[in-house]
């Protein structure tokens, strides 16, 4: 996890920074509806890698968003789900669908 220090002073440049680009809003999205393991994520989120996917859930597990849960089977069961700090990003997804909707509805 970043320290405060490591962040920018801006809080919109925080947000930025956490969950800016499109893969990382689209996992939250997507686990803000349930915890799922690895393959419901790639085929919820069309067009990410596995390395891509990887990458981004380690990234956004290390910032304290997501949560990775192994369970020991064979072969090892994986679930991600968000931690109550991803929970608390909610309000800023359904915002962003909100205003979505209302510009692809102002194109007509």
């Amino acid at each position: 996890m970043l320290t405060k220090e490591e962040l920018p002073e801006c809080p919109v440049a925080t947000t930025v920074q956490l969950i800016g680009n499109k893969w990382k809003l689209l996992i939250i999205r997507n686990l803000l509806k349930s915890p799922q393991r690895f393959t419901a994520l790639k085929n919820g989120v069309p067009g990410i890698s596995q390395k891509v996917l990887t990458e981004n859930l380690r990234v956004l597990e290390e910032d304290g968003i997501i949560c990775r849960e192994v369970f020991a089977e064979v072969p090892p069961k994986v679930i991600y789900s968000l931690t109550d700090t991803g929970e608390s990003l909610l309000p800023v997804i359904d915002a962003m669908a909100d205003w979505g909707q209302r510009y692809k509805a102002l194109l007509g």
